[in-house]
């Protein structure tokens, strides 16, 4: 399971990179996943994704933080298809309206957020 999120982890932080690369590719890229029927399927990659974190919390450095972030993302992922498309198209607007240097705080949050992950759930080196 730490493998899996290791990849989640890598992958996060890849978008979050995108995002203060390429703005507008990000938001693009968001927005191709809030549109039927993607949105269904981002709803079920979020609930797979926090499973994972929750079921490799035990064996990693923040057991309770990725614990927590695993049920949020598994929250998020439930709500996604009640939320739905207008919800999206909200806080897509926000993004739009805060301009790129917003949209680039926000993909630094992703990005800080999978390099977490990936640091708490590679295991340590033990010394000789």
């Amino acid at each position: 399971m730490a493998q899996a999120a290791l990849l989640i982890g890598l992958f996060i932080a890849g978008l979050g990179t995108l995002g203060i690369a390429a703005p507008e590719v990000f938001v693009r890229a968001v927005r191709f996943f809030q549109t039927p029927p993607t949105i269904y399927l981002a709803a079920v990659i979020r609930v797979a994704v926090g499973i994972v974190l929750i079921l490799a919390a035990a064996a990693s450095r923040a057991p309770r933080v990725l614990r927590v972030l695993g049920f949020l993302i598994v929250i998020g992922g439930v709500l996604t298809p009640f939320v739905g498309i207008r919800g999206a198209e909200v806080i897509i607007g926000w993004w739009s309206a805060g301009g790129h240097a917003f949209v680039r705080v926000w993909a630094g949050v992703a990005l800080a957020i999978g390099v977490f992950i990936a640091y708490a759930v590679v295991q340590k080196h033990r010394a000789a």
